[in-house]
């Protein structure tokens, strides 16, 4: 049925400063897939707990110059794996070209990350509404691929009690939001169980982020 609806689904704008773009990524999907695959052996996916104890429901690693990570100390990013000591792998030329390229056609041409926070999302998973507003570079936009099942995408206001809108998110798609809606609110309602031939039951989401090097730890 997604394939079917695929060509009738057009860019929308979400916001002043914030796009979807369905199936941008389409192209690439089968080898960010694979990448992902790759990327894991080196730093595995785990499930991380917030500051206030509890458990994450979506699984996460990353990659990039550093990678975020949420323990009892707080939300942070890290240069090193915390679970491996090892630095986390390098971002994929592949990964840098798509961020850039969809970050171009929604309006950033000078997009440059550094980081990218791969999540996981089972049956069930979700993400809470909440705001990016850890990287200490509000100048630049967020871009977010979504690989797998299909996923309900909240997309909010500045304010955490303003309207929110929901979009259906297929394999490929991309969304782009910055300018006066960086820290727009946003989330994931939970995965509903279905299949997709490349990932299974399992939806990937790819999140590109450029942050201030002052902020890495070690």
């Amino acid at each position: 049925m997604e394939d079917l609806f695929a060509g009738l689904r057009c860019r929308t704008d979400l916001a002043e400063g914030a796009v979807l773009l369905p199936g941008f990524a389409e192209f690439w999907a089968g080898q960010l897939v694979a990448t992902i695959q790759r990327l894991s052996l080196e730093a595995p996916f785990r499930v991380m707990k917030t500051p206030g104890g509890r458990s994450m429901s979506v699984a996460t690693t990353s990659c990039g110059d550093c990678g975020w990570y949420t323990d009892e100390k707080g939300y942070r990013y890290v240069r090193a794996d915390p679970l491996t000591g090892k630095q986390w792998p390098k971002m994929p030329d592949m990964f840098f070209e798509l961020a850039s390229a969809a970050a171009k056609e929604a309006g950033y041409p000078d997009f440059s990350p550094s980081s990218c926070l791969i999540n996981r999302y089972e049956p069930g998973a979700k993400m809470g509404l909440h705001q990016d507003r850890d990287e200490d570079d509000q100048a630049s936009p967020i871009v977010s691929v979504s690989l797998g099942v299909p996923a309900r995408f909240a997309f909010g206001g500045l304010l955490k009690t303003d309207a929110v809108q929901r979009h259906d998110l297929f394999h490929g798609d991309v969304v782009v939001w910055g300018g006066i809606s960086r820290l727009a609110w946003h989330g994931v309602s939970p995965v509903r169980e279905t299949f997709h031939p490349q990932t299974g039951a399992m939806r990937y989401n790819l999140t590109f982020r450029a942050i201030n090097a002052a902020l890495f730890q070690p």
